[in-house]
């Protein structure tokens, strides 16, 4: 009889030589993750920041790369319904990339969900999601 460590041994290197994971249904994290922040409220600045991850994909692969653009302060102007870059938001949320919107900073600007451009995410704190992803190993860019 095996013992419970044969056991996960035998099938960690089983999972490993398949190239799998090693519970069963269990997802496969993307091998690169970034975040990039934006706290300014500049269309350039913007366009930069999502040609970036757009890059990040293009060179990585779109299947092995997680990004999350994390919007605070000023740079919350570019998710509102009128923004200069909101088809560009669409593109990205499209393409995999998550925009994610800080409720701090919403609140604090008495801005609503209804305000926001209707394809973009939630945090409860940017500052804080970026730490959180920070802490679990994320790249962090601020272009």
């Amino acid at each position: 009889m095996m013992s419970i460590k044969s056991t996960l041994l035998t099938l960690g290197l089983t999972a490993a030589l398949l190239g799998g994971p090693l519970v069963a249904g269990a997802a496969q994290a993307a091998d690169h993750k970034v975040v990039f922040q934006v706290s300014d409220n500049d269309p350039g600045k913007w366009n930069l920041t999502l040609n970036n991850a757009f890059n990040v994909q293009k060179v990585l692969g779109k299947g092995d790369t997680d990004i999350e653009i994390v919007v605070y302060g000023p740079g919350i102007n570019m998710l509102k319904m009128d923004s200069t870059v909101g088809n560009r938001i669409d593109q990205a949320e499209k393409a995999g990339i998550k925009v994610v919107a800080c409720e701090n900073t919403m609140h604090a600007q008495k801005l609503t969900k209804e305000d926001m451009l209707p394809e973009i995410g939630y945090v409860p704190g940017g500052v804080v999601e970026i730490m959180k992803l920070e802490g679990e190993g994320w790249a962090y860019i601020r272009p």
